[in-house]
């Protein structure tokens, strides 16, 4: 690892392979970078085109299908309008044997694969074939239209049963094996019966006043003429890279029922189903798909639409596309014609640019030992004539010239920097003398700040304090005295008087130990924070009474910590008091203590928080500064000053929340004690 940092390092260093690099990165990174861009913006272009391509063939085909639409209802408006037709419909029952000779006859003429006269009643008045029942299925919307009085053409799908009332042979060309697809798992042996057929009425005027319809349907099912017809119309004259012509297929729902894709050798893929994907989009979404998909054995860039029935509903889709692989070569091919160019190319240039970088690099190699001498301390050191006249010439005698102002301004700045030492040295002994009067000042603000907070308890320990010992000392002696042997009767009263002596010299007691901490100093124990707390709330009891403040309470931590108790009740004072000056009109005082980790390290964490106003954060993020106060007259603004760097002698820290209208919370945090658990 060592080595091959070296030799990153020697590559950032010299001059000659960072040349390199700008005269090389263009061309072996920027250029195929460039080039790959360009070859993916062309790939795209190439795709659109020949989805545009098959796009433009999938309406051809779809024109197609809507003239065959078109032109299959004119022959049979013009049938049922000639004359002969409209002979044998008068003549009636007379042409019983005459009309369906007729139909038959015209039908082969029109490429119907049958024809029939129907009644508004339902009844077939004649039929191309003779054996065509007396009554069908009148009830398609074609049908219907025509007997109201409006000709009509669609495409609609026939059950078996329905061709078979029809013609046993129009349900046998219509059946189709449908070819099993290994990966679905289908059985094999299926077969759809049903018939994709275009239907085209024309509405008739009976001799009697009644309407009729003449009904004509092409089945599509195996119509090779039909799809062949489509393909040659929309790929005549036009093939593939390879030779390989366009495809048109039609289907009913998802069965290929009529196409010109083989499935192998010269059999049609006829009873195969399209991947479940295009079905997916065309016939459950209704969409147009225009993308490569898996058609019966290879890849084709495909187009598919749905086909809808006269009942509008999605029956089936048409079909145009061409063989993707002759397309996908191509693009390959022009791929790797454009790599071999660039590699010549390279190959080309690459040994030019080091030919000319090496008449660059010689002046450049002499400058760099020039300089190397110059670090090892050779001022003397000189690059002397350099033979191109170019840049780089000029920047060698450059450098010599900026070579001798250097040894002329070394010697100065020696001279310079002995000054300076002298300089350096009483500057030191300045900063010393001044550290320490800050360090006098710093002790006195913190006796100040101390001395500001007693006065403030002062005030309310005299009247908590003074009053009731006068009070209870003259009343205790003068009750004995007077009472004598009956002061036994009283003993109730004087225990209780006693009690709250023994509370009054506590007050006094911890007041003591606050005020006068240096007394105490030197013991230490371990204790509970919720101890201390207790000890701090008479403290400042005078000032609660003063205001509506509720103090709420919350002890869970079971931690012990180890810091002088006077420093500690010194910060929560500090804490306390500016919460009660928060709360002017009333409010709640919450005192919590819980065991929290910081850092990795156990602890105990004091809370103490108001529901005042709360802090602007402009205001909280000075809180901590020395002298800054909100309390304009009643403060020195070194309290919490004061309380953050006691803290932080003891390894602890105070954090801050607030928010404007939803008061302040402060938070204390101590380690614990090693040998807590």
């Amino acid at each position: 690892m060592a080595e091959a940092s070296e030799k990153s390092g020697f590559f950032r260093r010299s001059v000659r392979y960072r040349l390199l690099a700008i005269a090389l990165v263009p061309m072996l990174v920027v250029l195929p970078v460039l080039l790959a861009i360009g070859i993916d913006r062309w790939n795209d272009r190439f795709d659109a085109v020949t989805i545009a391509k098959v796009n433009d063939d999938l309406t051809i085909a779809r024109q197609y299908l809507s003239r065959i639409l078109e032109n299959t209802e004119n022959r049979l408006v013009a049938i049922g309008e000639s004359e002969r037709f409209r002979q044998l419909l008068r003549a009636g029952n007379e042409s019983d044997r005459a009309f369906p000779v007729y139909l038959e006859a015209t039908a082969q003429r029109g490429g119907f694969d049958f024809l029939y006269v129907v009644a508004d009643d339902g009844e077939i008045l004649a039929g191309d074939k003779a054996a065509t029942p007396a009554t069908l299925r009148w009830d398609w919307p074609v049908v219907v239209s025509a007997l109201a009085g409006r000709s009509r053409t669609a495409i609609d799908v026939f059950a078996g049963s329905e061709l078979s009332a029809l013609s046993p042979q129009l349900a046998e060309r219509a059946r189709v094996e449908i070819v099993p697809v290994v990966r679905d798992g289908a059985p094999g042996g299926l077969v759809e019966t049903r018939g994709l057929v275009l239907q085209s009425a024309a509405t008739l005027l009976l001799p009697d006043g009644r309407r009729a319809a003449l009904v004509g349907g092409i089945l599509l099912n195996r119509n090779l003429g039909f799809v062949d017809a489509i393909n040659d119309l929309i790929y005549h004259g036009s093939t593939q890279p390879d030779g390989t012509q366009g495809t048109a297929t039609l289907f009913l729902d998802d069965i290929r029922v009529s196409t010109n894709v083989r499935l192998f050798g010269d059999r049609r893929a006829i009873g195969t189903r399209v991947s479940e994907e295009v079905r997916s989009t065309v016939l459950d979404q209704g969409k147009t798909w225009l993308d490569s998909a898996f058609v019966v054995n290879d890849w084709y860039v495909s187009a598919y639409e749905p086909i809808v029935d006269s009942y509008g509903r999605r029956v089936g889709m048409l079909y145009a596309g061409f063989v993707e692989a002759p397309f996908a070569k191509a693009k390959h091919e022009t791929w790797l014609t454009m790599g071999v160019a660039f590699l010549l190319a390279v190959l080309a240039t690459v040994p030019l640019f080091l030919i000319w970088a090496r008449t660059i690099f010689r002046p450049l190699e002499r400058m760099k030992e020039t300089i190397a001498r110059v670090e090892d301390g050779d001022l003397a050191a000189r690059t002397g004539a350099v033979e191109n006249r170019d840049e780089i010439g000029l920047v060698a005698s450059e450098l010599d010239r900026l070579l001798d102002g250097i040894q002329t301004r070394d010697a100065e700045l020696r001279l310079w920097n002995d000054q300076l030492s002298q300089r350096a040295e009483q500057r030191a002994l300045e900063l010393r003398d001044t550290a320490a009067r800050l360090e006098t000042t710093t002790r006195q603000l913190v006796m100040s700040e101390k001395l500001a907070a007693i006065g403030e308890i002062t005030a309310g320990v005299a009247h908590e304090i003074n009053n009731p010992i006068a009070v209870m000392q003259g009343n205790l002696e003068i009750i004995r005295d007077m009472m004598g042997p009956g002061a036994e009767e009283a003993k109730t009263e004087f225990r209780l008087i006693n009690q709250q002596m023994n509370r009054i010299t506590e007050i006094v007691t911890k007041l003591l130990q606050f005020a006068k901490p240096q007394e105490y100093a030197g013991f230490t124990e371990d204790y509970a924070p919720a101890d201390v707390i207790s000890d701090t709330l008479p403290l400042v009891q005078h000032l609660l009474k003063k205001t509506m403040i509720t103090v709420e309470r919350e002890d869970r931590a079971l931690r012990l910590i180890r810091m002088s108790r006077t420093e500690l009740q010194q910060v929560l004072v500090n804490l306390i008091v500016n919460a009660i000056h928060a709360m002017p009109r009333g409010g709640c005082l919450g005192l919590r203590t819980v065991d929290a980790a910081h850092g990795g390290v156990d602890g105990v964490e004091i809370e103490v928080s108001d529901t005042g106003a709360g802090m602007t954060p402009d205001v909280m993020g000075r809180i901590f500064a020395s002298f800054f106060t909100t309390k304009s007259r009643e403060g020195t603004g070194l309290g919490l000053s004061i309380s953050q760097m006691l803290m932080s002698q003891h390894g602890g820290k105070i954090t801050v929340r607030s928010e404007p209208g939803e008061g302040t919370t402060f938070k204390v945090w101590l380690p614990a004690t090693e040998d807590d658990f």
